[in-house]
């Protein structure tokens, strides 16, 4: 007769599974792994709660609790805050973008027209949202298609219309227009150029690569300045060629360059077996470069593509030195008044929040597409 052996460190059955330490889970092992990982990362950690304590209550107190909205001049609102809070005291006279608000989002644009801009704000979002998500039907791109023309009549007018000038348009519709159109325009005009130069034919090769060496080379400022003076020298006499259209022309061909060397870098990255397996399929050239070549590369691409568009759409500031009037070019004139003499952080940083709205609102959509698409795979 036999028995099995009662061997202590034997398990007679299954082991239950024991709860993780406490410095493992939970808020403790949350600042652990993210603020207090390493010596180096506890004093950037203690380092950053040290100026958050020192500058942000600062800011809150002079921009909400200090903060002035309703005023006729920055010194009506250095009265308001003196009679709240103290002779000497300072806050944000927020007044200023109060009184000037559809000035810096429409410019000189007549108030009564301004349901044209917003009309047509609203059409591009509808426009574009096809684009953008692929869930929507496909019908939509219709309305894509035909939006630019529909745009223009109602920013401009026109059939009908009440017809608006160049020089009227200004503010945030003037950074808009300009960068919106852009955008849309430069990523194609980038994919021909970046697949121009990769081409074998030394004459296309030539100019593509001409062109992109020429652009990158040449500050924006630069073009813009051809744009506003030199371009009229080489058109026929009497001929009127609107300031705002040669902008968008320069400012495209400007971001065309930079998005083709984007471009160029994600058809670089790509394995030439993706080339071979399209040869193999028996797949001509502009099939296989559709179907298989240009997908991958501008999914390889996105991060770099988008980079291009917030760069293009910061860029539209720079139309002020040639004398559009977009939100930066029109602060000067505002604080050229009387009324509004002296002030500027508020303007400013009202500026700058409208700007980040729109590339953060970018930058999260391309995080959205790169984690659909997954780009690292």
């Amino acid at each position: 007769m036999s028995s099995e052996p009662n061997v202590a460190f034997v398990a007679s059955g299954q082991i239950p599974p024991s709860a993780p330490p406490a410095s493992e889970v939970g808020p403790i092992h949350w600042l652990r792994a993210n603020l207090f990982d390493g010596v180096v990362n506890s004093i950037l950690t203690v380092a950053s709660i040290v100026a958050i304590v020192l500058l942000v209550p600062p800011l809150v107190d002079w921009i909400f609790i200090k903060g002035v909205w309703n005023a006729g001049s920055l010194s009506g609102c250095r009265e308001v805050i003196a009679a709240a809070h103290g002779e000497g005291v300072t806050g944000a006279c927020w007044a200023v973008i109060n009184e000037r608000f559809n000035q810096l989002i429409f410019g000189f644009y007549p108030s009564e027209l301004y349901w044209r801009p917003i009309l047509a704000f609203v059409l591009m979002l509808a426009a574009l949202a096809p684009v953008l998500f692929s869930t929507l039907p496909r019908w939509m791109l219709w309305f894509s298609a035909a939006y630019p023309i529909a745009a223009y009549f109602l920013i401009w007018g026109g059939l009908g219309l009440e017809v608006v000038e160049s020089g009227q348009i200004g503010g945030l519709l003037l950074s808009v227009i300009i960068g919106v159109t852009g955008i849309v325009a430069s990523l194609p005009i980038g994919i021909v150029l970046a697949l121009g130069r990769q081409s074998s034919m030394f004459f296309i090769k030539t100019i593509c690569v001409v062109f992109i060496e020429f652009i990158r080379g040449v500050p924006l400022i630069t073009l813009l300045f051809v744009a506003s003076v030199l371009l009229n020298y080489f058109l026929p006499p009497g001929t009127s060629f609107d300031l705002i259209l040669r902008v968008v022309i320069m400012v495209t061909l400007f971001a065309s360059a930079y998005m083709a060397e984007v471009i160029r870098g994600g058809l670089a990255a790509l394995d030439k077996g993706q080339y071979e397996a399209a040869d193999a399929l028996g797949l001509n050239y502009w099939k296989s470069t559709r179907l298989i070549i240009l997908p991958q590369a501008l999914k390889v691409s996105i991060p770099g593509i988008v980079n291009t568009f917030i760069g293009l759409f910061k860029d539209t500031t720079l139309v002020s030195v040639i004398g559009l009037l977009d939100p930066v070019g029109l602060l000067n004139p505002i604080r050229a008044t009387a009324a509004w003499n002296g002030i500027l952080w508020e303007l400013y940083l009202f500026v700058a929040v409208l700007f980040w709205i729109f590339c953060f609102s970018m930058s999260r959509y391309s995080m959205y597409l790169e984690k659909k698409l997954k780009t690292d795979r």
